[in-house]
Formats: structure tokens, C-alpha cells, sequence
């Protein structure tokens, strides 16, 4: 929800919701066509009934009194004067900022924060009826909020079983990007399975990083320490990964840590800043039937920008053996306009897996599978990615479209890679999770006939 989010990336959202729109019976948003008009049903929509429930579930969180939203919308009076940006804003699916296309690919994902149509021509609905306040006895009571730091998966998991904090570096108020890069002890005694992960910043921090991603050195018969894997990673507006149940991964005794933490000074000085890594651990005795990873996939191809140029790139990718794929998260800079990842099977037959043709990059979510329906790919497919870029007035984000950007690690820079998690599968393992699916297809299909010939 967004409700539990933190605002570790207050710089990022600072304009949330500061474009005026024309209200619109048909936005077109990206290749998206978002069609909302007011139901003649929805006539009776109040704010104190039908609206204050919305947003206190899904839009106070950042918009209040002390959060990192500019618009709070704790009251009537805040909600009404800002009723056309609000209204304009949910239409185009630009609040809340979850940006995975609609009308293509898996659309069951964990954790999803879009607002139903329903909720969304309810707002329609209020505002173009003049946003009548309501019976006040239909409010509902405030919510208590906490700025307190905290654990996106807590909620869902309780507090981490293990913490693994960076050493702390100081951050000027001015200068450019800043990388910090030290190496830190696990402090673990004996090997662990791991079920989630979370990487966050620090609360002074949290406007001041850029990215952070920890990685797992393990000790190599040579004696010398050797770098295995990321763990996870953050960047602004991301929570965390949790693995499906049949799956783990291995965090080894006696390993070591080795951020990877990118600054950038925001105008105020952030001393001993330490960003952390959060573990929630499989118990003991707990034997995976799988193992993952998360990996960056790297895009080939030139990302030289001319100004109000464009371009596209693009990666190849396939296994030796069967996967499944448990979650996808496009990154880029300001200039990535949007993200595909489709497979080409065995067969030849292609499927488009996940798109976001809205790319933002003052948000970054990593699109979670439902179990149901991560994508199967068998051995033999071959997983493509594809990534548009934009450095004309037309971006909307582009600070500067008459400068040339080229592929770099600079927040000015543009990057072209995805965060994808995968569980790699055996034979055995792969034919039984197809059977698995097809079975519940299968008692879904019937239970929906049995109740129609009722």
C-alpha cells in the first residue's frame, strides 16, 4: 500500500502532483488509452462516503502534513481545492506511481498499487460533479501515521532477522554524484537461507541516495575474497524482494558484504550516513526445492543521445536449463522512456511478458510475479529486452534536451539494464509446475461452468 511506503525519495516526488491538466474523457498516456467518464450511476459520490476512503488507503501516505508530497489531502478543504489535478492525475494512472502498461502482459503482480477502475471513476465521478463534500457522519476517523523509519516488509514478515549496515560516509551539500564503496563482515556464523531481502537508506539520507546495492563476496580456495552475487538493490521508491516459497538463497557463513552506495548532494550536508540491508531468513532445517538469484541484465547498443535524439537498445538473454521468472525491474535515468521484457519459446511463438511504456525514474518498482502466473520458459527460450530512450522537450523529465547524454553511471548519464529475479528449475521441477498450473486452470474452468448451469 502506499500508505507504508517510507520517503526515502522525497527530491523525486516533489512535483507529484503539480501539472495542471484539462479535465479529459479520453487521455492517451504513452500508448496507453485510459478511458474514464462519469457513470450516471456513480451520481451520488461524496467525499466524506466514497472518497476519504481512497485516499486514505492509497494517497496519504506521501500526501500529508510532514511527508514528501507537496498536495496533502488530509482534509475536505486540501482534497477539494486540488480536485482537477487529483481527478486528472488518477485518470492517467500517473498517481499512484506504479507504472506497468494496463492493457498488456501479466498483470497479476504482488504488492500492486494502482487504484481499480472502480476507485478511479469513483474520484471521476466526484470531481466532475462538483466534489460535494458529504454527510460529515460518514468521515472516516484520521489515520494515525508514523514518520518513524521503518521496514516496508515488516508488515508482512515481522522485523528483519539480521541487519547489515554500510560504514558511514559523509555527504556534502554540494558537489556532483558520489560513490561509496566499502566492503563489511556478514557477521554470520553458519550458512543461512534467505527468504526476503530490503535495502534501505537512512532517514537523514533518504534524499541523498541515488541507488545502493549490496553484494555477496564469499571466500575462493585461493584465500582471496571473490564478489558471487547482488542481494538486492534499492533505488528511489523500491521496497524489497520476497522469494516465492519453493525457492532460497544462500547467504554463507564467514561471507562479507560490498556496497555499492551512489550519492548525490541535495543542498544540506548528511554526516555518517550508513544505508542497510535487511534479512529475513528461512528456519532452520528448511530445505528449497529451488535456488534464485537476482541478476542485472545488461542491454546492448549505443545510448549516444544527440540533442532531441532518441534510440533504443536491447538484450538477449537464455539458459541452459528451464526458469522461472519471478519479477522484472526496468532502469534507467531520466531519458529511459520505456521498458519491454517478452521470451521467444522453443516453438517460435512469442509472448509479451511485462511493458511499461511510462517509465519514471523518480520511481523504481520491481514488478513481483503472482506465484500463478511467473512465467514458465522452457530450456531453449530465449528472453528479450527492449529499452526506448528520449531526449527531446517532448520528456517531460529531460532536464536539458539540447545537451548530448551518453550510457553512463552519472545521475545526468542514462543506463540501460533490468533487475531480473529468476528461480532456475530442473527438468523434473519445470514439468511438474506446468502440470501445477494446468491442473488449477483446469478446476477453475470447471468450477466457473458448474456455477453457470446453476
Amino acid at each position: 500500500m502506499i500508505k507504508s511506503l517510507s520517503s526515502s525519495f522525497a527530491v523525486w516526488v516533489a512535483s507529484g502532483l503539480c501539472v495542471v491538466f484539462s479535465t479529459v474523457l479520453v487521455a492517451e498516456v504513452s500508448g496507453q488509452t485510459v478511458r474514464y467518464v462519469s457513470d450516471p450511476g456513480l451520481g451520488n459520490v461524496t467525499f466524506t462516503k466514497d472518497v476519504m476512503p481512497i485516499l486514505q488507503e492509497n494517497c496519504q501516505g506521501c500526501h500529508r502534513e510532514g511527508s514528501i508530497a507537496p498536495i496533502h489531502m488530509e482534509t475536505y478543504e486540501q482534497a477539494r481545492r486540488y480536485s482537477r489535478r487529483i481527478r486528472d492525475k488518477v485518470v492517467t494512472r500517473e498517481m499512484p506511481p506504479f507504472h506497468l502498461d494496463t492493457d498488456v502482459g501479466i498483470q497479476d503482480i504482488k504488492g500492486d498499487w494502482r487504484l481499480s477502475e472502480e476507485e478511479i471513476k469513483t474520484i471521476a465521478a466526484w470531481v466532475d460533479n462538483g466534489s460535494p463534500r458529504g454527510d460529515v457522519g460518514d468521515m472516516p476517523p484520521p489515520v494515525e501515521w508514523s514518520d518513524e523509519l521503518i521496514w516496508q516488509l515488516e508488515d508482512r514478515l515481522g522485523p528483519p532477522d539480521h541487519i547489515i549496515r554500510s560504514k558511514p560516509f559523509d555527504v556534502p551539500a554540494e558537489g556532483g554524484d558520489l560513490w561509496w564503496r566499502p566492503i563489511v563482515e556478514t557477521g554470520l556464523d553458519r550458512d543461512r537461507l534467505v527468504k526476503a531481502f530490503e535495502t534501505r537508506p537512512s532517514k537523514k539520507g533518504r534524499e541523498v541516495v541515488h541507488h545502493a546495492i549490496p553484494r555477496l563476496q564469499v571466500l575462493q580456495e585461493n584465500g582471496d575474497y571473490g564478489r558471487v552475487a547482488s542481494l538486492s538493490e534499492y533505488a528511489m521508491g523500491k521496497i524489497g524482494e520476497i522469494l516465492p516459497a519453493d525457492a532460497a538463497r544462500l547467504l554463507p557463513k564467514n561471507s562479507r558484504i560490498e556496497w555499492d552506495a551512489h550519492y548525490y548532494p541535495m543542498g544540506y550536508d548528511v554526516e555518517d550516513d550508513q544505508v542497510e540491508l535487511g534479512i529475513w531468513f528461512h528456519p532452520e532445517g528448511f530445505e528449497p526445492e529451488f535456488v534464485q538469484d537476482l541478476r542485472l541484465y545488461p542491454l546492448q547498443g549505443d545510448i549516444a543521445l544527440a540533442p532531441g535524439g532518441t534510440a533504443m537498445t536491447q538484450g538477449f538473454f537464455r539458459w541452459d536449463h528451464p526458469v522461472r521468472l519471478d519479477s522484472f525491474q526496468p532502469h534507467g535515468h531520466v531519458q529511459l522512456h520505456a521498458k519491454s521484457m517478452e521470451v521467444i519459446y522453443p516453438d517460435g511463438k512469442r509472448e509479451l511478458l511485462s511493458m511499461v511504456t511510462n517509465f519514471n525514474a523518480k520511481w523504481h518498482h520491481s514488478y513481483i510475479y503472482e506465484d500463478d502466473v511467473a512465467p514458465l520458459l522452457p530450456e531453449g527460450s530465449v528472453l528479450v529486452v527492449t529499452a526506448w530512450y528520449d531526449n527531446t522537450a517532448d520528456n517531460p523529465l529531460n532536464p536539458d534536451p539540447e545537451v548530448w547524454k551518453a550510457r553512463g553511471s552519472r545521475t545526468l548519464d542514462e543506463m540501460s539494464h533490468a533487475w531480473i529475479a529468476v528461480t532456475h528449475l530442473n527438468q523434473d521441477g519445470f514439468e511438474r509446475l506446468v502440470e501445477e498450473r494446468e491442473a488449477k486452470k483446469e478446476a477453475v474452468t470447471a468450477a466457473q461452468e458448474s456455477g453457470s448451469r446453476r
